[in-house]
């Protein structure tokens, strides 16, 4: 679910390293909103990041 319909940003993984250099696996989760937005002409609710609600790359549906 945590991924941007627009520009398809979603889950990164990578390793957290403690002060003592112990490695454990984590994830990095987009800042996915669901908003009302406008697609093909009709209303319609879509999962989009803020980066693209914050460029204009979602039009929203009033």
């Amino acid at each position: 679910m945590a991924k941007c319909d627009f520009c398809g940003k979603g889950v990164t993984f990578g390793i957290k390293v403690s002060h003592s250099h112990r490695r454990s696996n984590r994830t990095w989760k987009p800042n996915i909103k669901r908003v009302k937005a406008v697609v093909n002409g009709t209303p319609k609710t879509v999962y989009a990041c803020t980066r693209c609600l914050r460029s204009g790359k979602v039009t929203r549906a009033v």
